[in-house]
């Protein structure tokens, strides 16, 4: 049995420590929000936050979270900036990688409250919208940075 602190919150599960995280948070644990897309730690849409640093979930393992705290977008409160700016700006298509690009734009804005265009083209980079949805995402970015999207 293994625990892991997600969204404040302790859980134990029977995956071992060398499985994959992004399986044992999906699978294990039934935290859905965390998608699966590239497997290679590519496209982003498996990050999570891992001690506030935004990383590819399927690019670790369980060992790698132990004693760690990890965030996933079911640890973002419905009201915050960026899923707030997300809504408004109508950032989401399909939807399937805003978890993903949800996860690092927040990242950003922790470290970077009033980022340039630049700085958050760089950020978001390798997370990939499938859609094109990037000038509304850019939006939805920009919005939360004058908002306080850094909560």
């Amino acid at each position: 049995m293994v625990e892991l602190l997600i969204n404040g919150k302790k859980y134990e599960t029977e995956a071992e420590p060398g499985d994959n995280l992004l399986w044992a948070i999906r699978e294990n644990l039934k935290l859905k929000g965390t998608k699966y897309g590239c497997g290679e730690g590519t496209c982003g849409a498996c990050t999570i936050h891992l001690d506030g640093e935004a990383v590819r979930s399927c690019q670790l393992t369980v060992a790698d979270a132990v004693g760690k705290s990890l965030t996933t977008i079911e640890g973002i409160p419905h009201d915050h900036p960026v899923k707030a700016a997300w809504i408004s700006t109508q950032a989401p298509q399909c939807g399937y990688c805003h978890p993903g690009q949800i996860m690092q734009a927040i990242a950003l804005l922790s470290k970077n409250s009033n980022p340039s265009r630049g700085e958050i083209v760089e950020a978001m980079d390798g997370v990939l919208c499938r859609c094109g949805t990037y000038p509304r995402i850019m939006k939805a970015i920009q919005k939360a940075a004058g908002e306080g999207g850094s909560r």
